[in-house]
């Protein structure tokens, strides 16, 4: 699989909430460097983080694009997120089903054909302004 198909697979999963389908396409020790806050460790954070996110949020991806370098071991995405704020997230806002679209992105480090690192971005303070 190339460096895109691997990505373009990520979101797919993602995107019909294929969680086994998703950790598949990790490495065991996957970094993941989550917008504007900390760097978690492993698939089962992952994992986690990524339950924490089904419930608080629905989201689509629309828009998507992936390129990749020419020796195949990083990506980059850029896409829309259609979302709806459904449960309350800690430290943020109350959640009242308030939706937002947001322009996003991430970076990735691919090794042996899976993927080692995810960075996502967003803009916090449009998601804030969309939501309060």
């Amino acid at each position: 699989m190339t460096a895109t198909e691997l990505v373009y697979a990520y979101y797919a999963a993602l995107d019909a909430g294929d969680m086994p389908g998703l950790l598949a396409l990790l490495n065991e020790d996957v970094i993941h460097d989550i917008n504007q806050g900390e760097r978690q460790m492993g698939k089962r954070a992952f994992a986690a983080y990524m339950d924490r996110m089904g419930r608080c949020y629905r989201e689509r991806l629309d828009d998507l694009v992936v390129m990749h370098n020419a020796e195949g071991n990083r990506a980059a995405a850029e896409f829309t997120v259609h979302g709806q704020y459904l449960e309350d997230d800690e430290g943020l806002p109350a959640a009242k089903d308030q939706t937002y679209v947001l322009a996003a992105g991430a970076f990735f480090y691919l090794h042996c054909g899976k993927i080692a690192r995810v960075s996502s971005y967003r803009n916090l303070n449009d998601w804030l302004e969309q939501v309060s």
